[in-house]
């Protein structure tokens, strides 16, 4: 069993940056995936960004491609979101997801394991 803790999310202007992280625990999270995921009110989840163990491979959906980057410290079992150049669209409750194997996915029914969210809200 793995367990999640978001945290860093909060109110902020847009154009500014926050960083989101992701604790882990429980288990080893060795080898495994790690993704973030957001949801807006009245939409549905949607996926962000995700990297494998290795950190070879990093994935962004194209809405945030330029302005976000995840990154994870395999050592500390967290991973990281820094997003930079908010905008008023990036508001939404975020989700750090583990994946049940090391491959990297956009899709949700990949990932086993999933934090509680944190919010972010970008103001005009």
């Amino acid at each position: 069993q793995v367990q999640l803790v978001e945290s860093g999310g909060r109110l902020v202007q847009a154009g500014g940056s926050l960083r989101l992280s992701c604790a882990a625990s429980g288990r080893t999270f060795s080898g495994l995936a790690m993704g973030w995921f957001r949801q807006a009110p009245g939409k549905e989840r949607e996926f962000v960004a995700a990297i494998t163990w290795s950190r070879g491979t990093i994935y962004y959906a194209d809405s945030v491609k330029g302005r976000f980057t995840i990154s994870r410290d395999n050592a500390k079992n967290t991973v990281y979101l820094q997003m930079n150049s908010l905008k008023l669209e990036d508001t939404a409750l975020y989700y750090c997801a583990c994946a049940a194997g090391g491959g990297i996915s956009s899709y949700g029914s990949s990932y086993a394991y999933w934090g509680q969210g944190t919010q972010v809200t970008v103001s005009s």
